[in-house]
């Protein structure tokens, strides 16, 4: 009371003008913690757990392909069909004596009949006598890397030199190798799309659902001038955010699997489901470009969840206005 009489009484003291206090917002215009945020969120991971796990398996059946491809175009067979009139041990070893002296051979080998037999028993079973068939039989020529073996000369020279013995350069199984490595990718490609249409989706009725939801906050901004720019900003700003932590969980669930199968595909190395493994997927190992693409996935994801935020925004507002 002192100081208020003092106050009133001297001249030199100014009274103090009340200033109205500003209105300030205690949440933000997005809720950040809501259900539908959390459940936003599990749907980004899941999307990015998928297109990461598709991602890698197609790096991962691309490059085994590119080993098939690899290795069955440094080999090349000839053959030799028995019959009545041929003497086949001889057009064995003639075939194989030319094929040793054509450039660009590295290694030659001749299967035995023995050999050759064994090698139906996956077809045929073990326990069959197949003496009196006429088993082809087989000799393995391995090409020197980049050597350029001109394997359609060879087979040329089989045909004067060893009447009977063809020469397979296994073109088809290439062929198919390709086909097939082509088809994965394909199917890969049209699964990413997909995966990436139903996130668009997801993130649009999310955001259609949090703007319904603050529909009175943005009235008020609205009413107050506030660009749409700006409104468009914040649930950018807070789905790009939603986006990272979606993408995380699932772009680093999906390198978890990814190294537990390389683990397992370790531990498992020289069994007969190990080595099947091995043959289709390779080691599991998706090396740095596989890496790579799991992050990019997770990028990719945190971007298309903001930019269609701010589209569904912008496109909501441009009605209203």
């Amino acid at each position: 009371m002192a100081v208020l009489d003092e106050a009133r009484h001297d001249p030199t003291l100014s009274p103090r003008v009340a200033v109205p206090a500003k209105p300030r917002f205690d949440t933000p215009l997005v809720p950040r913690n809501s259900i539908a945020g959390s459940a936003l969120i599990a749907v980004v991971a899941i999307m990015t757990f998928l297109a990461s796990l598709t991602t890698g398996a197609v790096i991962l059946v691309g490059d085994a392909a590119g080993e098939w491809q690899a290795d069955v175009a440094r080999e090349v067979t000839i053959q030799v069909v028995p019959a009545a009139d041929r003497d086949t041990d001889a057009t064995v070893d003639k075939a194989a004596a030319v094929a040793r002296a054509f450039p660009g051979v590295a290694n030659v080998r001749v299967f035995t009949k023995e050999e050759s037999g064994k090698l139906l028993e996956p077809w045929l079973g073990s326990g069959l006598k197949l003496d009196e068939l006429p088993i082809p039989r087989l000799i393995v020529v391995r090409l020197a890397p980049a050597a350029g073996t001109d394997t359609g000369r060879l087979n040329r020279l089989l045909a004067e030199q060893a009447p009977g013995a063809t020469l397979d350069d296994h073109r088809g199984w290439i062929d198919r190798m390709r086909a097939m490595a082509g088809s994965v990718v394909g199917g890969g490609i049209a699964i990413l799309i997909l995966i990436v249409t139903a996130t668009v989706l997801s993130v649009t009725f999310a955001t259609r659902g949090a703007m319904a939801t603050n529909k009175n906050v943005i009235e008020v901004l609205h009413l107050v001038g506030a660009k749409n720019g700006f409104i468009a900003g914040n649930f950018q700003r807070h789905f790009l955010v939603m986006g990272l932590q979606g993408g995380a969980i699932g772009g680093g669930a999906a390198v978890l699997i990814f190294l537990i199968a390389a683990l397992i595909g370790r531990w498992t190395a020289g069994s007969a489901a190990g080595d099947q493994s091995a043959a289709l997927f390779g080691s599991f190992s998706l090396g740095f470009f596989g890496y790579a693409a799991v992050l990019a996935q997770i990028a990719l994801s945190a971007v298309v969840t903001a930019l269609t935020s701010r589209h569904t925004v912008n496109r909501t507002l441009e009605a209203i206005d």
